[in-house]
């Protein structure tokens, strides 16, 4: 089973939703950067259950302890292990679950591939794992902060319900003021009705998170199997419940033609621009100094609060009725996930450039 996600950057992770802690160690952090432990418990509060009425109702602390790689308040680039110690389970809700394959979730394939699986609340494909990388992908943020460079995620499109236009037409801060965290108001609160409305029919529901990067240098990116978009996407599709990855124009560019799409090089003052996007700040694989911006679909939650379907372990067919706590949409939650990832993807190109001091 491969834990290990990055080339210098790298983390690795370890840990079950409902074991004793979720933690990892970070190799390859630049030496000297300023460790800010409450920049890094922010990151993870955006994250952690229990926030709000239309996230699961599992209360969870989800306090990091930094262990090593840190001294007198920065890194010493010494590998930094970390811990966050699970506090709230409730494993008996998920006794019924023992002999049973979950419809769409991990269940049937881990059996199958490994002989074992961990039911409480999914073991180690819970999205709970997913404390690791934003502890991670804060400790890249910060280390991307001394180079002028800013990751932000917001919640595009809850079902039907999206807003429209690019990142450029709003203020994306406005997105932490509700708990969808999309950046127009009115929108929010339509998506929160929409996800109540879910919640009460014991359904889920899906959407799409969109993320913009700025004050990316030109050059990152390799030109052939490790080129920035697809290194981007292999980390946004490694997320719990990705189904989607685009960046630029994506899918929608197909019903334009090359005249259409195509950004114009200008030069002012030396400085080298394009007077369009729709490469979405990537060309050849490769940053060229443009907003990078890309759009991440994610599917409805797969254990739904109401009778379903199934088989057990000896192939007989069921009636499961999911117990526990659960997310009726994993997007406000997951907005953060997917800056971390994309944060650590970053930084992890921009050290295969350049030495490891900033």
């Amino acid at each position: 089973m491969r834990n290990s996600f990055g080339h210098i950057f790298t983390l690795t992770t370890f840990g079950e939703s409902h074991g004793a802690a979720v933690g990892g160690v970070v190799d390859g952090m630049p030496a000297g950067v300023p460790i800010d432990l409450g920049f890094i418990q922010q990151e993870l509060n955006r994250r952690k259950p229990g926030q709000s009425k239309i996230t699961t109702a599992r209360k969870e602390a989800d306090e990091v302890e930094l262990l090593s790689g840190v001294m007198d308040g920065v890194s010493t680039g010494c590998p930094i292990g970390f811990v966050v110690r699970n506090t709230n389970q409730h494993s008996s809700d998920y006794d019924n679950m023992k002999n049973l394959f979950r419809p769409s979730h991990a269940d049937y394939t881990y059996q199958q591939k490994y002989g074992i699986r961990d039911h409480r609340g999914g073991g180690r494909s819970s999205a709970r794992i997913t404390i690791s990388r934003c502890v991670a992908g804060a400790l890249a943020k910060l280390a991307l902060r001394q180079l002028g460079i800013t990751v932000e995620a917001y919640t595009q499109q809850v079902g039907a319900l999206k807003i429209t236009g690019s990142y450029r037409d709003y203020d994306l801060s406005l997105r932490e003021e509700n708990p969808v965290r999309c950046p127009d108001a009115g929108m929010a609160r339509q998506m929160e009705d929409l996800i109540q409305e879910v919640k009460g029919a014991g359904d889920t529901i899906g959407g799409v998170i969109a993320c913009v990067i700025k004050g990316c240098p030109v050059g990152l990116g390799e030109p052939e199997f490790d080129k920035l978009h697809a290194s981007l996407g292999h980390a946004m599709l490694s997320i719990n419940a990705v189904k989607g990855f685009e960046y630029g124009e994506g899918f929608s560019g197909v019903e334009a033609r090359g005249s259409q799409q195509n950004d114009v090089f200008v030069c002012h003052e030396g400085a080298v621009s394009t007077l369009t996007n729709h490469s979405g700040g990537i060309q050849g694989g490769i940053s060229n100094g443009e907003d990078i911006f890309f759009r991440v679909a994610f599917k409805p939650v797969a254990t739904l609060l109401m009778e379903q379907d199934t088989i057990d372990k000896e192939g007989r067919a069921v009636k499961l009725t999911a117990k526990g706590r659960h997310d009726p949409c994993v997007l406000p939650r997951a907005v953060p996930v997917v800056e971390a990832m994309a944060a650590i993807t970053l930084l992890d190109h921009y050290l295969m450039n350049k030495t490891v001091h900033l």
